[in-house]
């Protein structure tokens, strides 16, 4: 990872929470501040800016105008400002380190990250880590909480409020992506997935046949096609024993090795310009242990 070495890495908090439509995500920013996420970047060898928060819009009070999608509106004009913020950083040859906040903010993330590659002539591929399928849509969602449908919208798939964001759409391609650690999937999220034949990785896959035999089939598959990573890394992903301060804990989830080892693979494509930390809630953490875990194990895909 030399060359990631010589880039700058922006942080950029984004402390949303109405996504989940609960309180506690939008302290996620602080939370990894608090567990040392710019000075353990620093010890691996890298020069860090941190660049404060994104200005999040309105709160969870707010009335909703569409219980298929709790917040929209809000979720929209926050989420463009991360877009932007994001294509600013990869414009300017950096990395940027999204620190979340809840998992709609992938919207944006991506938003700006796939405005810069089509811009460029980068082929972008996505690795999204979870527990969740998070490719739920407005007629599909079972809570109308935009957290359970950004990879959906960023795939083109869902409402045009939330596929069209940034001006465009759709964001990126199936084919290019893989969601791996999954093991609580909404019945409208697997016929999507089935009906996209979308490259998926569950929990039960990765205790079956092992950590580096799974992860290396879904890198050969993604290396081929795409010169740009986006890791979206969502923490419900480790097993809530690790990782307790999540929204939607789900048990038997990654354990450290796995999750390191699976960092490490994915950094060691080279491939790796982008990543997003998502769904700490410090509310429902012990001694920020969880923050600590994401900081830790996040340094496995930055060396």
């Amino acid at each position: 990872m030399a060359q990631l070495k010589d880039k700058i890495i922006d942080l950029i908090g984004y402390p949303m929470n109405l996504g989940a439509d609960k309180y506690g995500p939008e302290l996620g920013p602080a939370a990894l501040r608090t567990a040392g996420i710019k000075s353990n970047l620093r010890q691996c060898g890298y020069n860090v800016i941190d660049n404060g928060d994104i200005t999040v819009h309105g709160k969870i009070e707010d009335e909703n105008t569409n219980p298929k999608m709790k917040h929209h509106e809000n979720v929209i004009l926050s989420s463009t400002s991360l877009a932007e913020r994001v294509e600013d950083s990869l414009l300017k040859n950096r990395f940027p380190l999204v620190l979340g906040g809840d998992h709609s903010m992938a919207l944006g993330t991506i938003a700006g990250v796939s405005s810069y590659c089509k811009n460029n002539g980068k082929h972008l591929g996505v690795v999204w880590i979870d527990a969740h399928a998070d490719m739920n849509t407005d007629e599909t969602t079972p809570s109308g909480n935009i957290h359970g449908m950004p990879f959906a919208a960023s795939l083109g798939f869902g409402n045009n409020i939330l596929t069209g964001i940034y001006g465009f759409s759709n964001k990126i391609k199936s084919e290019n992506c893989s969601l791996i650690g999954i093991r609580d999937v909404d019945d409208g999220e697997q016929a999507l997935i089935n009906k996209l034949n979308f490259p998926t990785y569950t929990m039960e896959q990765v205790k079956r046949e092992g950590i580096t035999k799974v992860t290396k089939k879904m890198l050969n598959k993604l290396v081929e096609n795409v010169d740009f990573l986006h890791v979206s890394f969502d923490i419900d992903s480790i097993d809530p024993k690790l990782a307790p301060g999540v929204g939607t804990t789900v048990p038997n989830g990654f354990n450290e090795d796995e999750i390191n080892i699976l960092m490490k693979m994915i950094a060691e494509t080279g491939l790796v310009k982008s990543l997003e930390i998502t769904e700490i809630n410090p509310i429902l953490d012990i001694n920020n242990i969880s923050s600590e875990f994401a900081v830790k194990t996040s340094a496995f895909l930055m060396r």
